[in-house]
């Protein structure tokens, strides 16, 4: 990633890739697909006896954790850097992709409660009006 962009796009470019970070570790983290992969995590960081299998296998249960790795990932195939053309705009562009993509999660775990007590409350004005 070239930087001599100017700070705003480097922010533009920072929203961005944080969304595929955020979709990712989400999916993985939350979603049913990989609740067979989830389950077998969790019970190995629960069960292993030496510290770093433990972690290892928590990575996989926390979308915080498992994005820090994502967005690792992510500077590794885009080459993006924020401010620094050296390390320190790795670790910059790292811990703001990582700031940005949970607060993306937050923001879809929000909607996707809403969207949850709207159906439940739909459902229950449905039975009432059944019961009338």
């Amino acid at each position: 990633m070239p930087l001599d962009q100017t700070i705003g796009m480097q922010i533009v470019i920072l929203f961005i890739l944080a969304i595929p970070v955020a979709c990712i570790s989400w999916t993985v983290v939350r979603e049913e697909v990989f609740h067979e992969v989830r389950e077998y995590c969790a019970n190995g960081s629960k069960k292993a006896k030496r510290l770093p299998v433990k972690k290892f296998f928590y990575l996989f249960t926390c979308e915080y954790c498992f994005s820090h790795y994502v967005a690792g990932a992510m500077l590794i195939i885009t080459d993006f850097r924020m401010i620094f053309p050296d390390w320190r705009g790795y670790i910059i562009s790292g811990f703001s992709i990582v700031w940005i993509a949970n607060i993306y999660i937050g923001l879809y775990n929000m909607i996707r409660l809403d969207i949850k007590t709207v159906t439940l409350e739909t459902k229950i004005e449905e039975k009432k009006l059944e019961g009338k």
